[in-house]
């Protein structure tokens, strides 16, 4: 408009994307790839004349008149949230990477994000940095929940992020447990971030971000929840996430389908096996059985798929047993005796492999470290009090 005061081009572009983000149900491929070819303000012109090839035009017409982009700034501006823009520092770049990079490859539905609402004080980039996906049934059984519950938590201790969906089940379970653990945790939802859904959950979603983390979505505000919007949600979870974890699953689900996506997408899944009775367990036995993901049982399993170079295991990862510091044949030796019945040297060396000679020179050493004992009959492991002890004054030593 002539007269008008300019506006900046940074400005500019965030109006535009806030208008795109409207008029386009995501994932809107040919849309995205149109953006990236022309830019957001180009391209938000070309949509609003329909001077647009056909494909977009196709995704855009029917709402191509609603320029509603200041009044969703303004709306987000009240919610707390602001529009993360590519070109914004905070922007995940290499992270959402693999979405063109599948797309090229013919992979459906698996579009870039036109832009990305957030509420919470953390950058997005950095929160992506390192994360894991950890996602499962809405109605998961009490394992499933405490399972995801306790990896969550031990992720958040190793400074990864946990990502969900904000769901019931296994999603609401990995983000409290990312909370008891004064962690960062990020929150994924299949509609507007003024939705107020799930019902039960916008306590924890206000939680979520008053405790340091991060609630997306990339539909504007008083957009409503519908199944096919969590799915293509989905996408997001598994892309800016290093890992995806399915906890319980179904044999049709959402977390199945997120599971799905990440490996299209080149990311590292994971399944946690359950009873070979529960339904809930189903869809996790299939994806291991299908090789379409690895089995994992332990923090220190999920660490080990997903974790960066030059960082240790947690603790847990390296059990420490009293006889693990024993050499080869001090352990061959050690678990050739009993607990109750005394043998001798002779018999030892038999049963272990170990030469008599070397036999003789280990027994001592491991009775002087409280590991055997000699008794009327011969040679026998120290009692499990003894074991206990030492353990005990192992994990001291370490400062456990």
């Amino acid at each position: 408009m002539t007269g008008a005061p300019a506006r900046s081009t940074a400005t500019r572009e965030r109006l535009a994307r806030a208008y795109l983000l409207r008029v386009a149900e995501p994932p809107a491929a040919a849309l995205s790839a149109f953006v990236g070819r022309h830019g957001p303000v180009a391209a938000a012109a070309a949509v609003r004349s329909g001077d647009c090839p056909e494909r977009v035009r196709d995704e855009t017409e029917a709402r191509r008149d609603f320029d509603r982009a200041e009044e969703d700034l303004a709306a987000g501006e009240r919610l707390g949230a602001r529009l993360v823009i590519p070109e914004d520092d905070e922007w995940p770049a290499w992270p959402l990477l693999c979405l063109d990079l599948a797309t090229c490859r013919g992979v459906p539905g698996v579009a870039q994000p036109i832009a990305l609402w957030a509420r919470g004080e953390p950058r997005l980039d950095e929160s992506t940095q390192a994360a894991v996906a950890v996602v499962g049934a809405r109605a998961a059984t009490g394992y499933g929940e405490h399972v995801a519950g306790e990896i969550a938590y031990g992720l958040a201790g190793q400074e990864f992020s946990v990502f969900s969906g904000a769901a019931y089940g296994i999603d609401g379970a990995a983000h409290r447990g990312a909370l008891a653990a004064d962690g960062v945790t990020v929150a994924l939802l299949g509609c507007g971030l003024d939705a107020g859904y799930p019902a039960g959950h916008v306590v924890l979603l206000n939680k979520i971000t008053e405790k340091g983390g991060l609630v997306l979505s990339e539909y504007p505000p008083g957009t409503a929840p519908a199944r096919h919007r969590f799915l293509v949600r989905n996408r997001l979870i598994a892309a800016l996430s290093q890992g995806t974890l399915v906890v319980e699953a179904g044999r049709r689900s959402g977390a199945r389908n997120t599971a799905t996506t990440a490996g299209a997408l080149g990311k590292v899944v994971m399944a946690v096996p359950g009873p070979i009775t529960s339904a809930m367990s189903t869809g996790c036995h299939e994806l291991v059985k299908e090789n379409r993901a690895t089995l994992v049982t332990s923090l220190e399993d999920v660490v080990e798929n997903v974790g960066k170079l030059g960082v240790p295991l947690p603790e847990k990862a390296r059990p420490r047993r009293s006889t693990d510091r024993l050499g080869p044949d001090a352990l061959r030796v050690h678990e050739a005796l009993d607990r109750r019945e005394g043998k001798s040297a002779e018999r030892v060396a038999v049963e272990s492999g170990v030469s008599l000679g070397r036999v003789r020179g280990l027994l001592p050493e491991l009775e002087l470290d409280e590991f055997v004992e000699r008794c009327e009959s011969g040679w026998r492991q120290a009692g499990r009090r003894r074991a206990r002890q030492e353990e005990t004054r192992d994990r001291r030593k370490e400062g456990r």
